[in-house]
């Protein structure tokens, strides 16, 4: 079995391209990132797609004896709005959508590769150890008010993020400060700093959604763009939220006194 992974920005990459290399099947890494970085490291072959070309890189992969596909990290999805930036092939696929929201966009994506045989993967179980379980996870407990907040934060969540604009919302004294949508989560977290003092970031996925793409993601960047923003509890989708650069993390939410929950939609606080 030869993977590839396509890889966007952040952590998530490497930490799944480093676990498929210790397990003796190391990817080849199609890299939509600005800098590779430590990808190259742990990727067989590294190939610039930072200019997206669909053709090109369907082509590349069936020359290579590829047979599955991952899809991590971030990848902006304004991109859907560039049609010049693609080739023939992706603009005619962008033209071909009726809907654009994350959860069809990269639904049709899926769809896309597997027609042409591959198999895309979850990757969930690859870097199972970075599963965010619920209850207290790092820093602090949060007070009476932030689980106050959790909860509104979560009852508002389990209406928006179906909408599949978002996964992501800022919550202060039981008011909602800021709605994630095409900017992503860092954005409206450093948007919140000048909406107000404190406040609680609730991070959840869809339920509904398919574990091959779009997992919720916090790290270290993301602790540091609460803390920039006077953010001070982080509440994230137990068992449905990957942290990565664990290590650091940690340290992160002990050094900015953040706590860090994992949360079931359903439980009470």
């Amino acid at each position: 079995m030869q993977i590839a992974i396509i890889a966007g920005e952040g952590a998530l990459p490497v930490s799944i391209a480093k676990q498929l290399t210790l397990d003796g099947t190391p990817p080849v890494t199609y890299s939509m990132r600005e800098h590779v970085g430590e990808l190259s490291r742990y990727s067989l072959d590294v190939v610039d797609i930072s200019k997206p070309n669909l053709s090109f890189t369907i082509k590349d992969m069936k020359s290579r004896g590829i047979t599955h596909i991952i899809m991590a990290g971030k990848v902006s999805k304004t991109l859907a709005f560039k049609p010049s930036l693609f080739d023939l092939m992706a603009q005619k696929f962008l033209a071909s959508l009726i809907l654009r929201d994350d959860h069809s966009l990269l639904g049709a994506i899926v769809d896309l590769f597997e027609k042409q045989g591959f198999k895309v993967m979850p990757y969930k179980n690859i870097v199972a150890e970075l599963i965010a379980h619920e209850g207290q996870i790092a820093g602090r407990k949060p007070t009476k008010q932030e689980l106050q907040d959790v909860k509104f934060g979560f009852d508002i969540c389990q209406k928006l993020v179906p909408l599949s604009f978002g996964q992501s919302i800022v919550v202060h004294k039981t008011a909602v400060i800021a709605v994630e949508a095409m900017e992503g989560t860092d954005a409206i977290i450093l948007r919140s700093g000048g909406l107000c003092k404190g406040g609680v970031v609730a991070k959840m996925m869809r339920l509904d959604q398919d574990e091959r793409y779009d997992i919720p993601t916090v790290g270290p960047v993301t602790l540091k763009n609460m803390k920039d923003a006077h953010l001070t509890c982080l509440a994230v989708h137990a068992e449905h939220t990957l942290i990565v650069e664990k290590e650091k993390f940690f340290q992160l939410a002990d050094k900015y006194n953040i706590a860090v929950i994992g949360v079931s939609p359903c439980q009470s606080l």
